[in-house]
């Protein structure tokens, strides 16, 4: 079983943010993940048809995903989305940014509809948000409570290398394992 992470980072908290993914879906025996970061050039559209699952990671700039991850999106309707080559896998996603919301959700939300256009099958978060259940607990998971992705962020006020949020980075781990999971199932046929 294949969990491919294709993801876009500028100064590197979502490749951080793909790197917990992948340690998520590493704990689950018998699931092998590979990260993709489009900034490294073209990548083989083949790779992905062995996946079983798919995380798409990008920055938040401006309220939506990078022009590089979505220029990737764009790039996969000839060899991708004519043939629905990505029908049935499982899909999901992460975005991380320097401001607290930084309209984050715009980002999840262009993953969600891009995945739902090739036929993938959206998975979220199934976590309540941990910011909301006690005064001042920031470091639970799903802190900045999203449903539809792991999201992460850290204070750009603290200069060039501000430090990522544990909790965040957990998040992220927790949804790679998730698809991981629910990827296993649907192979074996257990989905509902």
């Amino acid at each position: 079983m294949l969990v491919s992470i294709v993801y876009d980072s500028h100064y590197g908290h979502t490749a951080k943010q793909a790197n917990a993914v992948a340690k998520g879906v590493r704990r689950v025996p018998g699931v092998e993940c590979k990260l993709f970061a489009v900034a490294d050039g073209p990548i083989s559209w083949e790779e992905f048809e062995q996946s079983d699952a798919i995380i798409f990671g990008s920055p938040t700039y401006n309220g939506n995903l990078t022009a590089r991850l979505k220029q990737f999106f764009e790039d996969s309707t000839q060899p991708v989305w004519r043939g629905m080559k990505w029908r049935n896998k499982i899909a999901a996603g992460f975005t991380y940014s320097g401001a607290l919301n930084g309209d984050k959700m715009g980002t999840l939300i262009s993953m969600a509809l891009f995945a739902a256009q090739n036929g993938m099958i959206w998975v979220g978060l199934d976590l309540f948000p941990g910011n909301s259940a006690k005064v001042g607990v920031a470091n639970e998971l799903n802190r900045l409570g999203s449903w539809l992705g792991a999201m992460g962020q850290s204070n750009s006020s603290e200069g060039e290398n501000p430090a990522d949020v544990e909790s965040d980075m957990n998040t992220a781990a927790y949804l790679g394992e998730r698809v991981a999971k629910l990827a296993k199932q649907f192979q074996a046929g257990l989905q509902i």
